[in-house]
């Protein structure tokens, strides 16, 4: 029975021209955005490689120059392209690409790439995520919406009924033919993707455990849908109802909660205005050592501290420059207020996702969207490593340039210049995303929540056994 009304479910979705037409539509627009993707993966990787290089030439041959002034000369960390963001741009495009690292100031990651594009960004863009989170879901409901309404509108249902028909056979069966479909689809569109990561240069390690686990929480998001667009078609009598049903539920799964779990985010938890958090560094700066003023109070605390320390009575006795020495103390001063007030952002960041995790259980959408994001390395817990990632580097920068500063001139030596093979020693800034299993141990609830929902749907078809 399984088998025949698979046969039979088939038959009839590949007779029905929309439902062809619809497939050739969806087939052909996952293929544009791959190959759209796939492109400017490659391009943006090029760019990076490219400016990597460059940056690195301009350092390491800046001539003899003192090391406070290369400080302020500064340098760019710049942001890796990671393989899976050909699936998942996640928030990539919103994020800015490199941070400029000087001395005294933490900067923001800059030069997004929604920041160089007009107004028609706001529609979206063709992208594989887009596919694979809005329109294989309407592709879904496209296919299933009549499964059982069909059978009481054609009047077969009683014929099926008069065979002895078993209920969960047949409901089997249906949903075997309106899954097989959505699963060639998306085996086909994940393997195509790991074919062309596998085969393209990249600049993080392309991981096929990665690809596998993504495929398996679409194919979860997928398995949901159905099964809540069969318990639909079962429990109303019209297709058109059915139909309005489905869609609905595809507006306050897809767009409706996640926009209101977002302004929910935003303004329990709200981060400080660009005017405020500036503001507020500004005055824990003040309130601490400034490298650059000797005549401070705690510029002089220091001195009477470091000549108490080493037993002499004048600057000019120790055995190295009090003046760069002051500027690394300053450094590290201002490194410690820049990451208490980053970190209050993060803990922001923390109590957002929360309220995402919290709301996960009103759409399968959530858990979906951050558990691939999160895999893709194109999430914002990523984003946020990187900058942290970013921000060590410019610290240790500053103390290997303030040491050298300190460790080879006098007190009141502005004159010193650093020999211009120095600026090679300095180790080139790397970075790589957490791992896999670091991805998954952070994302338990995401995977909770989605898998409830997986195993919720199926216990919906429960309630239809008796049709």
């Amino acid at each position: 029975m399984i088998r025949k009304t698979f046969i039979k479910e088939s038959k009839e979705l590949f007779r029905d021209g929309r439902v062809r037409i619809a497939m050739i539509i969806v087939v052909l627009l996952m293929g544009v955005s791959i190959w759209i993707s796939a492109r400017q993966y490659q391009n943006t990787n090029d760019q990076y490689e490219a400016a990597k290089t460059a940056e690195r030439t301009i350092w390491d041959n800046q001539g003899k120059k003192n090391p406070h002034s290369a400080a302020h000369y500064g340098t760019y960390a710049f942001k890796p392209k990671y393989p899976l963001s050909l699936v998942d741009k996640g928030v990539d495009k919103y994020a800015g690409t490199s941070i400029f690292l000087e001395a005294h100031k933490r900067n923001e990651a800059q030069f997004s790439a929604a920041a160089d594009q007009t107004g028609l960004a706001r529609f979206g863009d063709l992208t594989p995520d887009f596919m694979l989170l809005f329109m294989i879901p309407l592709l879904i409901i496209l296919l299933g919406y009549n499964s059982f309404t069909k059978e009481n509108e054609m009047g077969t249902l009683t014929l099926l009924k008069s065979q002895g028909i078993s209920s969960w056979k047949w409901i089997l069966g249906k949903w075997t033919a309106l899954f097989l479909p959505i699963l060639i689809l998306i085996t086909a569109l994940f393997i195509v993707a790991g074919l062309i990561l596998s085969n393209l240069k990249d600049f993080g390690v392309f991981d096929w455990n990665s690809l596998l686990w993504m495929y398996l929480i679409y194919s979860s998001y997928y398995i949901i849908f159905i099964n809540l667009v069969l318990f639909i078609s079962a429990k109303t009598k019209k297709s058109g109802i059915s139909l309005v049903i489905s869609l609905s539920l595809w507006i306050l799964s897809c767009l409706a909660i996640p926009k209101v779990a977002s302004n929910i985010a935003e303004d329990t938890y709200p981060y400080p205005t660009r005017q405020e958090f500036v503001a507020n560094v500004l005055k824990d700066k003040k309130q601490g050592l400034d490298g650059h003023n000797p005549w401070s109070k705690e510029a002089k605390l220091l001195k009477e501290a470091v000549l108490a320390e080493h037993g002499v009575d004048s600057l000019h006795q120790l055995p190295f420059n009090f003046d760069a020495y002051r500027m690394q103390k300053g450094e590290e001063h201002e490194a410690e207020i820049y990451f208490k007030h980053y970190n209050h952002l993060k803990d922001q960041f923390a109590k957002q996702s929360n309220v995402y995790k919290g709301l996960a259980a009103f759409s399968p959408y959530l858990p979906t969207r951050f558990m691939s994001m999160a895999i893709a390395h194109t999430d914002y817990a990523t984003h946020w490593n990187f900058a942290d990632a970013a921000e060590n580097y410019r610290i240790a920068t500053q103390k290997f340039l303030n040491d050298d500063f300190a460790k080879n001139s006098t007190y009141g030596n502005w004159g010193y210049r650093a020999d211009a093979n120095f600026w090679k020693r300095l180790p080139a800034f790397e970075y790589s995303p957490p791992k896999l299993g670091t991805v998954l141990s952070g994302n338990i609830t995401n995977l909770g929540v989605l898998g409830c929902w997986l195993i919720g749907s199926f216990l919906l078809l429960l309630f239809i056994k008796k049709i």
